[in-house]
């Protein structure tokens, strides 16, 4: 299974519009992604489309995730989103 390591670069973490952001990237893409803590169980890792989910995790900034996805197109929609977590979207 594709995995890909990000560095929460929000300013807030994932929170509120960042979420939201990433929220709906990741349901856009082909396959179905995770997303977990760096150093949590794989099988502890929550569904990467959920508000409730993300802000749940309490990723902060500077923190690591784990994206995680399987199938046709899980590569390059991990690229996809690793790219958003590694952006400050309150800077935008």
């Amino acid at each position: 299974m594709p995995e890909r390591s990000a560095t929460i670069a929000s300013r807030v973490g994932l929170h509120a519009r960042p979420a939201s952001v990433f929220a709906e990237a990741a349901a856009a893409q082909p396959v179905e992604v995770t997303i977990g803590k760096e150093g949590d169980p794989a099988e502890d890792a929550m569904d990467a489309t959920s508000m409730l989910a993300l802000m749940s995790l309490g990723a902060s900034h500077g923190d690591v995730v784990v994206l995680r996805a399987e199938g046709e197109g899980a590569d390059a929609a991990l690229d996809e989103l690793v790219k958003i977590l590694e952006t400050d979207l309150d800077a935008e």
